[in-house]
């Protein structure tokens, strides 16, 4: 859904005024003024996009009202009509802060076309914005939040990023494991050398070999040119071993042989070649239970994790949600063109007690939905999965509500009865089918029929 834009019409003639609006009412939200008072209390008091200003305005001189303009919202783009057409006027307006002019009497599709140009320029400031406000704003090395956890975790890279020692990154899956790989890699001392990942896990054993260390021209079958590994490819700089969790062990002992000697020996090749590497590994497993198992090689662990930095989980870390919301809303406006202001005191809240699996990028997805689904300014509560407010990720007492939303059929607003009863009263069929006024064997047939 496309975003219309507020634009405003500043003539002293009603017809002109009258005969633009029609015009344009189809893609804009028109406003009208025909004279300087009324055209800057439209200003002050509603964010206007675009302003299409007579360069003779009465006895106004058009050029004053747009200095005027511009001191009130400096984002306001002006476009300048003048029934004269004259280079030295229209330059004159250009300097003082105009857009661009057109002369009258105005030609429709000339202005389209003005506008289309407009709204590009207008779309083009907003991402500047977004990404100087992403830089610049409530968030170090990118990674959003003040919470005393997220502090901590800052504290860390502040004091490692230049320590040339391998790092492991630990927590679970969605808390940001790869920003805070990057942060040490790009504020630290070997910001200038290459960035490279891998994630152990995405790539088949038998190919993760070779993308690691590389090979030889004829080295099996297959490989017909030479090929540098992702190891030697990050040589002066840092390489970023997501999931090594889930690395094969025959891969581990090659691994820690790199790190010990500080040097590889592609597949196929004959002598070894000297690197001089950082490892940054990250896991959503507990290594060391991992090394109890004999999946995990304990001598590799501790050549990794010579520093340890571990992400809390957004639900231990609830301040910082607010936050993350903000900018995700900011962040998905710009990528679905959309133009939600925020979110509800309601709908915050239920996101504040939501138990979050997938920790900052489950939140990011429900933001993400919910701004698709949003008909309004604000996403409301409404607009959030049913999940969010399912009885086990509540912590407030809101055993009385069941969202049935207009659209839901009768069979799932039956379904939600009987699953949130059965939640209320902790799975108790006989309680249940009692409340609900069934009979028990009636119960069985329904949980049956909607798998619960």
């Amino acid at each position: 859904m496309n975003k219309l834009y507020r634009l405003l019409i500043i003539d002293d003639e009603t017809s002109i005024c009258t005969s633009l609006s029609f015009a344009l009412e189809d893609k804009y939200h028109i406003y009208t003024a025909h004279n300087e008072a009324d055209a800057l209390s439209i200003i002050k008091n509603t964010h206007i996009d675009i302003v299409i200003l007579d360069l003779r305005l009465g006895g106004v001189s058009g050029i004053d009202v747009l200095k005027k303009i511009r001191e009130l919202s400096l984002d306001t783009v002006v476009i300048i009509m003048t029934a004269y057409g004259s280079i030295e006027s229209s330059v004159k307006a250009m300097k003082s802060g105009a857009f661009y002019y057109i002369t009258k009497p105005i030609n429709i599709e000339e202005l389209n076309l003005l506008l289309m140009k407009v709204e590009e320029y207008i779309n083009l400031n907003t991402k500047i914005r977004y990404l100087s406000n992403n830089i610049n704003g409530n968030s170090k090395y990118n990674i959003i939040g003040n919470s005393k956890k997220i502090k901590q975790v800052f504290d860390l890279i502040d004091r490692v990023k230049d320590v040339d020692i391998n790092l492991l990154i630990t927590g679970e899956s969605g808390t940001g494991k790869e920003l805070v790989a990057r942060a040490v890699h790009f504020h630290g001392n070997r910001k200038n050398g290459p960035f490279n990942v891998i994630n152990c896990s995405a790539i088949p054993n038998n190919l993760l070999e070779s993308e690691l260390f590389g090979y030889k021209k004829g080295a099996f079958t297959g490989a017909l040119d030479e090929k540098k590994g992702i190891i030697e490819l990050s040589n002066k700089g840092t390489l970023f071993l997501d999931e090594i969790g889930d690395m094969d062990m025959n891969l581990q002992t090659k691994l820690l042989r790199v790190i010990q000697e500080k040097e590889i020996r592609p597949i196929g090749a004959t002598r070894n070649i000297k690197l001089d590497v950082r490892f940054v590994s990250a896991t959503n497993k507990d290594l060391k239970v991992e090394i109890k198992e004999n999946r995990f090689r304990e001598d590799l662990f501790y050549r990794l994790n010579v520093i340890t930095i571990k992400l809390p989980p957004l639900r231990e870390r609830k301040e910082d949600i607010s936050k993350l919301v903000e900018y995700f809303i900011k962040d998905i406006n710009v990528k679905f063109d959309r133009d939600v202001k925020g979110i509800s005191s309601g709908a915050l809240k239920a996101l504040e007690n939501y138990k979050f699996k997938g920790n900052v990028r489950e939140l990011r997805n429900i933001i993400e939905r919910a701004i698709a689904l949003s008909e309004d300014e604000y996403i409301k509560e409404e607009d959030l999965s049913e999940e969010i407010f399912i009885k086990e990720n509540i912590f407030v007492d809101n055993t009385k509500f069941i969202p049935i939303y207009v659209g839901d059929s009768m069979k799932e607003a039956e379904r939600k009865i009987i699953k949130y009863t059965l939640h209320k009263f902790d799975g108790n069929r006989k309680k249940t089918a009692e409340i609900l006024g069934i009979g028990e064997r009636t119960l069985r047939y329904k949980i049956k029929e909607y798998k619960l």
